[in-house]
């Protein structure tokens, strides 16, 4: 085998990481764009228009309005600090160690959903707006970030139904019972 033929072994069988392909990629920068665009334009809201429409609310929807608010802070500062770890690796600012370290710091966790916040159709169409993006980027982030942590292999796929298989198991009970008369 020649030189050549040797680093063309070499590396075709090492394994390409999904984070750095990813952080490298034209995704993750859509991402990136997104997620900090989402961020600027709650800030500038909530600091401009949204203090001029919370005056205009009454008082129930105002501790929503509020409540909300904050939480959608939170999942952008969320969103906003993973983005920038990848961003700082992707740029060779800190070592995947580092990296790691700070992505542990960073709470990741499944949105909800509006149908769960109290007086959502009440609030200001912008923040409801705003929710429902948010919502969005910050489970997108989430299961990159799974997949990141998998070394990009897929989360494991649930093949069967449980409840159906509970159903099933219910069903044979009752035969039994029924004497498989149904």
């Amino acid at each position: 085998m020649n030189i050549i033929d040797d680093r063309i072994h070499n590396t075709a069988s090492a394994p390409v990481s999904f984070g750095t392909a990813f952080t490298q990629s034209p995704q993750f920068d859509g991402v990136f764009h997104e997620g900090m665009a989402l961020v600027e334009r709650a800030a500038s809201y909530l600091d401009g228009e949204g203090r001029h429409e919370v005056r205009q609310l009454a008082q129930p929807i105002t501790t929503a309005y509020a409540t909300e608010s904050m939480r959608l802070t939170t999942r952008l500062l969320e969103v906003a600090s993973w983005l920038l770890v990848q961003r700082a690796l992707k740029n060779g600012e800190i070592s995947g160690e580092e990296a790691e370290s700070r992505r542990r710091k960073v709470k990741l966790r499944p949105s909800g959903r509006p149908s769960h916040i109290n007086h959502f159709d009440q609030l200001p169409v912008t923040l409801q707006e705003m929710i429902v993006e948010s919502f969005g980027i910050s489970d997108r982030i989430l299961r990159i970030d799974r997949a990141l942590q998998s070394g990009g292999n897929s989360m494991p796929v649930v093949t069967t139904n449980p409840v159906g298989a509970q159903l099933s198991t219910l069903r044979s009970a009752f035969t039994v019972i029924d004497g498989g008369r149904s």
